[in-house]
């Protein structure tokens, strides 16, 4: 079991940047896989970024490649998704999933803990 709890979204403009935290806590092991999720109204949750946490393995959506980053603390309790250059199309409410496994889900269904999400607007 792992508890993961997301903080940090907020406003901000086209062009500024964000850092969203995600706590986790619980069963963690080294094929632990901590990922990013968005969802905008009327649309499927998506794919952002994740991180198999023992190694730093990590995946982007190509819509977000060179302006997020993902990583983690050294204690590899937290990760973060630092976010440069946002669009307007960012706008979201953003999760933090966990999973186990030797690869990285790049889908929703495969990612067994969430959190609650944290909103993020970003205005033109």
């Amino acid at each position: 079991q792992v508890q993961v709890v997301e903080s940090g979204g907020g406003l901000a403009q086209a062009g500024g940047s964000l850092r969203l935290s995600c706590a986790a806590s619980g069963r963690i092991l080294s094929r632990t896989v901590m990922g990013w999720f968005r969802q905008a109204p009327g649309m499927e949750r998506e794919f952002v970024a994740a991180m198999r946490i023992s190694i730093e393995t990590t995946e982007y959506a190509d819509s977000v490649k060179g302006r997020f980053t993902i990583f983690r603390d050294n204690a590899r309790s937290t990760v973060y998704l630092e976010m440069n250059s946002l669009k307007p199309e960012d706008t979201a409410v953003y999760f933090c999933a966990a999973t186990g496994g030797w690869k990285i889900p790049l889908t929703h269904r495969e990612y067994d803990y969430w959190g609650q999400g944290t909103q993020v607007t970003v205005s033109s």
